[in-house]
């Protein structure tokens, strides 16, 4: 379970742990939660180039239980992708992954879908796509954080170089 995506990319979405899906096929985000995080990246307009995902944790955690302890033992391997990828913006999916890239981040209620334009690369919390498929509520959230980064691409885009 190492990578999936563009080995240039522009943004990188950062997960929390491989789930059953995940771990039978060995790629991250495949399974439901994954159909949904490829939905909001068609949303967000990124060519296949332009992206890449990848999980926090490397294996599936027993019980399907995110662990701090392995999430410290992982992170050297996440931070060498990201210093290879060098991607100019991150997005955290879940609470756990905004927590293990931004220790001092707010609740991820509370970060989702605002800019941490003080942190290089920048990043942008996003509740994991998980939680969007188990609560109306969460999903709605969702699909504004998504429209949010979207608009800001957009306008990133429009500005001059």
């Amino acid at each position: 379970m190492v990578y999936r995506g563009s080995l240039a990319p522009r943004i990188v979405f950062v997960g929390e742990a491989p789930g059953a899906a995940e771990d039978r096929i060995g790629l991250p985000f495949v399974g439901r939660s994954g159909r949904r995080l490829d939905l909001a990246v068609g949303r967000l307009g990124l060519s296949p180039e332009e992206f890449g995902i990848v999980n926090l944790l490397k294996c599936r955690p027993p019980a399907n239980r995110f662990d701090r302890r392995a999430a410290r033992t992982c992170r050297p391997f996440l931070d060498r992708q990201l210093a290879l990828l060098r991607p100019e913006l991150l997005v955290t999916l879940g609470a756990s992954a905004l927590r293990a890239i931004d220790p001092a981040a707010p609740p991820v209620l509370a970060a989702a879908g605002r800019l941490r334009a003080d942190l290089d690369p920048p990043v942008v919390p996003w509740l994991h796509p998980a939680a969007a498929l188990r609560s109306r509520r969460w999903s709605e959230r969702w699909d504004r954080d998504v429209d949010g980064l979207a608009t800001w691409l957009r306008a990133r885009a429009a500005q001059p170089v």
